[in-house]
């Protein structure tokens, strides 16, 4: 008779099959109190109206706001509407600061989250804007204009609300060590065929050393073609050629390893609710227990 595993088996056995899946440790630990939760819910999920009303404003006040320091950066719109595009941006950045606040507080270890990519993020996405108080006088112009350009890192906030970005996510982690062997694999044929170009043209044609051949390779073989190089002998057009036609069959071969990836990620039936112990989303809709903690995901109904 077989025996039956328990709860506490299943977490482990959950855990060591995705050791390497890092989760949101900010998450873990004791709850909340309710009115945090209740916050936390709202932010950092989309399966409640609120969720999804927060996700859409805030979605909204990104992509406008990025809007506003690209146009700030016309000369001609900066000198009619400056005073307005800054105003706006001051908006932005109490709003994006109040949700900030609002992140830290919702989360169970805040430091863990500020120290998070999407933490350091939403950071960047306000930091600017006070740092630039602090700076006045027409030799640091150079530097407030280095500081308006990172709040262009606010567009990466996006990435956290769009659902299908996730699925994306997925795919690219399931494909990249078939595409991290077929870039060695590129990187390997630039090399050679760089070196077979510098030998037979030489510098007297422009190539004039290894890596300036490899560059030429690499832009071929991209199908890039700057024009910037080119062989002048029959044996290095004819090299060149075969760079040119290999070059477009080797695009294809990325496209299809995510492409087939990207089919399976779609073919699961998973569902957007999050982990009460890590916060991590994507399991399936059949699931009891977290594939990436263990910890049981109906736990508050039992």
């Amino acid at each position: 008779m077989a025996k039956s595993t328990s709860p506490q088996r299943k977490k482990a056995i959950a855990a060591k099959k995705n050791k390497k899946k890092p989760v949101k440790v900010f998450m873990q630990g004791e709850p909340l109190s309710p009115w945090r939760e209740h916050i936390h819910e709202v932010i950092f999920e989309a399966d409640t109206p609120a969720g999804k009303y927060f996700d859409i404003a805030l979605i909204f006040s990104i992509i406008v706001s990025v809007l506003a320091v690209m146009l700030d950066s016309v000369e001609a719109i900066n000198q009619h509407y400056g005073q307005w595009l800054s105003y706006l941006e001051w908006v932005f950045t109490v709003l994006f600061s109040c949700e900030y606040i609002l992140r830290i507080l919702s989360v169970r270890k805040p430091w863990l989250y500020i120290r998070s990519f999407f933490g350091i993020v939403d950071l960047l996405s306000i930091l600017p804007s006070y740092i630039a108080l602090f700076f006045a006088g027409a030799h640091t112009m150079m530097v407030i204009r280095a500081l308006r350009v990172l709040r262009v890192f606010r567009i990466f906030k996006l990435g956290e609300y769009l659902g299908e970005a996730h699925a994306l996510i997925r795919a690219m982690r399931a494909s990249r060590t078939k595409i991290f062997i077929f870039l060695y694999t590129v990187f390997i044929f630039v090399i050679i065929f760089g070196s077979a170009m510098y030998l037979i043209e030489g510098s007297e044609n422009g190539f004039s050393s290894i890596p300036k051949s490899i560059y030429w390779a690499i832009v071929t073989l991209t199908t890039v073609g700057y024009g910037d190089l080119a062989p002048q002998t029959s044996l290095g057009q004819m090299l060149a050629s075969a760079v040119m036609i290999m070059g477009y069959a080797i695009i294809a071969v990325p496209t299809g390893i995510y492409t087939a990836e990207l089919a399976k990620e779609y073919k699961r039936d998973v569902t957007n609710n999050a982990c009460p112990n890590c916060g991590e989303e994507g399991h399936d809709s059949d699931a009891h227990f977290c594939k990436y903690c263990g910890w049981r995901l109906d736990e508050e109904n039992t």
